[in-house]
């Protein structure tokens, strides 16, 4: 078995620090000795508890909630994924005809009720919102994007302060309302 040898310089260093602290405990009572030793000792646990104990138990308690955040993030970004790849799958292919994109626009419309009007005009459409709730609003436009292929050129909205909904117009258009009248 090898035994640890110290440098001459670290053992007198080691020697100097530490022979004021022996001569010091050894003017001292036993009693009084055991007594500082016991302090000693607390102040070193405490020490231990509060800079390795108590952070590896907070991070352990922190664990679950951190995760299950992670998982909606991950989620949330496959979807988005799965949306992305959808949309260029979609981008390659053939652009719908006129009569595909007016059925998706009336069937994502329809979806919102009687809080949405419709109006088709040459290559435009535009929705009449009156008190929409903000998640039919998004879901209608998010149908609209994917089902229709149709962007909002331009939109009024405002807060409806009574009903929390949306009210004004948004103005559409994409490739398949401009293949005819």
């Amino acid at each position: 078995m090898a035994t640890l040898q110290r440098s001459p310089s670290a053992s007198a260093s080691l020697a100097r620090v530490t022979a004021p602290l022996s001569s010091a405990l050894d003017r001292l009572s036993p009693r009084e000795r055991q007594a500082v030793l016991i302090a000693l000792w607390v102040v070193g646990l405490g020490l231990l508890w509060w800079l390795a104990v108590a952070p590896a138990l907070a991070t352990l308690r922190e664990a679950p909630a951190r995760h299950a955040r992670l998982d909606a993030q991950l989620g949330q970004m496959q979807r988005m994924a799965a949306t992305a790849t959808a949309l260029r799958s979609e981008s390659t292919a053939q652009p719908p005809s006129r009569d595909q994109v007016l059925r998706a626009l009336e069937a994502a419309t329809a979806s919102m009720g009687p809080t949405a009007q419709l109006s088709v005009l040459g290559d435009r459409a535009t929705a009449t919102l009156r008190g929409t709730p903000p998640a039919a609003l998004a879901q209608w436009l998010a149908q609209v994007r994917i089902n229709a292929r149709l962007l909002p050129l331009e939109t009024q909205l405002t807060r409806d302060p009574a009903t929390s909904g949306w009210n004004g117009t948004v103005v559409l258009s994409g490739p398949g309302l401009a293949g005819g009248g």
